[in-house]
């Protein structure tokens, strides 16, 4: 597919018909766990409803890094990835909404951030409470800061390129961290599930931004 410039990239009106679609597909996905019986709900304080508030948010994060790069880079592969990551976490995060509705549970939590994830971890010591913003999610692992957010609004070219690996790579190995604790500690098979499947596809990933990031020049100084 091409844009109007004949660049051969996907043109900004795509990327928002995409955005959409992932979106509608994530909240058929959840209109159907909200059909599923009750016994399957899980309670507030479970690994599993900690694990579908904060994942979301999590992936909010990487759905807003990829909308800034595709915004900001003329690297096909690098646009490339950035959608792949968008459509995936949109969908999930609408797949993790679904749960919530179905255990009768508020999409928002009055825990800390991470509360769900002992202090073994070094997380759940440290976390705050929610809607603190950057100093709240923070306690996530991999959580970017505003000031790196900043950074990757400002630049261009290649150097939005690479920000967005260099960030990316440390957002993705929080969002293994998080996804194996629920693998490990959930107790609903749906979360398990795509938790492991989280872990499958971001360490594959990890891999690929890893090379793409060494082949571009590295972080920039």
């Amino acid at each position: 597919m091409t844009d109007r410039t004949g660049t051969g990239l996907p043109g900004r009106g795509v990327l928002v018909v995409v955005a959409v679609a992932a979106l509608v597909l994530g909240g058929l996905g959840g209109a159907v766990l909200a059909r599923q019986p009750a016994l399957t709900a899980a309670s507030e304080a479970s690994v599993d409803a900690g694990f579908a508030r904060d994942m979301q948010a999590h992936h909010a994060q990487a759905v807003e890094l990829a909308v800034l790069v595709r915004d900001r880079s003329t690297d096909e592969e690098v646009r490339t990835v950035a959608l792949d990551i968008l459509l995936t976490q949109q969908n999930q995060i609408g797949q993790m909404a679904g749960w919530l509705a179905t255990w009768g549970l508020p999409a928002a939590s009055s825990a800390p951030v991470m509360a769900w994830m002992d202090g073994e971890h070094g997380h759940a010591g440290g976390a705050a409470t929610p809607g603190a913003g950057d100093a709240g999610y923070a306690a996530m692992p991999g959580w970017v800061s505003r000031a790196d957010l900043a950074r990757l609004t400002a630049a261009t070219g290649t150097d939005a390129d690479r920000l967005f690996l260099e960030l990316m790579i440390p957002h993705h190995e929080g969002g293994v961290e998080m996804a194996q604790y629920a693998v490990d500690h959930a107790q609903r098979p749906q979360v398990v599930a795509l938790a492991r499947g989280i872990v499958t596809a971001q360490e594959r990933e990890l891999r690929v931004l890893h090379d793409m990031l060494d082949a571009r020049g590295g972080p920039l100084p």
